[in-house]
């Protein structure tokens, strides 16, 4: 009887045993396959899942394009931004360098230049009348240029590639004609004296000529009379009375009429008239002369 109860003691202890092992065994199977299977995602209804392409990127995920997607178009190939139009360089030819009305050093260059080839018919005289205007709408026309009357860069630039520096003598010659030999009344003493024939005015002393300039007489209803007269009267900023225009430089040797500046004979030169004066048009020489004249100094006027 006990060994009965031993016995199926025993047998109860050996199936343990064996369910034992088989667990394990069935254990380690299950191991085996789920390393095989790569622990794939399963869909919730325990269907099968086809393989799956990589996740792709959203904007919840990086702030770059996914890295399926093609790059962005090079710089290159993408259409020029817009940029500001450059502003135009104005024409050289608009820039006015002088015209009516400029004087000093650089128009009586231009006077001196346009002479040497025949466009300008008298001395520089520095001041840009209608005398000048002219000259340059005659060699703006003879080189093809707009006929303005204005200096401009186009028309300084040509005038310079044809003609040389002038020299002191172009720049500042004595006057327009040459000098007739004087009177014999100027050559004594200190004398301005006058010739109508050359139209010349020369500032002498004891005979010898220690400056000349061009001058400008009356007209045949108002001539300038001729003579030996004496500087009564000196007037540096004197106006006519009668006529209300400047005389500037006045130096008076008989009744109203004197030797003095005129703004319009540097601009027209001898195509006006005074009313009866000595009219000189370069400011410059004037100047000097009425600084040196004393009252009392001989004043000659001759045909």
């Amino acid at each position: 009887m006990i060994r009965s109860i031993t016995g199926s003691t025993s047998r109860r202890r050996a199936r343990v045993r064996t369910r034992g092992r088989a667990g394990t065994t069935a254990t380690a199977a299950l191991a085996v396959l789920a390393m095989t299977a790569g622990c794939k995602a399963q869909p919730a209804d325990g269907a099968s899942a086809a393989p799956s392409s990589p996740p792709r990127a959203t904007a919840a995920d990086d702030a770059k394009p996914p890295a399926a997607q093609s790059p962005p178009p090079d710089a290159s190939s993408s259409s020029p931004k817009a940029t500001a139009t450059p502003t135009p360089k104005p024409d050289p030819q608009s820039t006015t360098l002088m015209a009516s009305g400029s004087e000093g050093k650089q128009v009586r260059e231009l006077q001196a230049r346009l002479r040497q080839i025949g466009h300008f018919d008298r001395s520089p005289t520095g001041y840009y009348g209608t005398v000048t205007v002219s000259a340059v709408q005659s060699f703006q026309g003879k080189r093809g240029l707009s006929r303005t009357g204005r200096t401009d860069t186009v028309t300084w630039q040509k005038l310079l590639g044809m003609t040389h520096e002038p020299t002191a003598a172009e720049l500042n010659p004595p006057t327009a004609l040459p000098v007739t030999k004087p009177d014999k009344r100027c050559m004594t003493g200190r004398v301005l004296c006058i010739s109508k024939n050359s139209r010349t005015l020369s500032w002498m002393i004891d005979g010898r000529v220690v400056s000349s300039m061009d001058v400008r007489f009356g007209s045949q209803y108002t001539p300038t009379r001729e003579g030996t007269f004496s500087v009564y009267w000196k007037s540096r900023h004197h106006v006519s009375t009668i006529y209300h225009t400047a005389m500037p430089y006045a130096m008076f040797f008989s009744g109203g009429q004197a030797v003095h500046y005129s703004a319009d004979f540097a601009a027209r030169g001898y195509s006006g008239a005074s009313h009866g004066c000595v009219n000189v048009r370069d400011e410059g020489k004037i100047a000097s002369l009425f600084a040196q004249v004393r009252t009392g100094d001989k004043v000659v006027v001759y045909g």
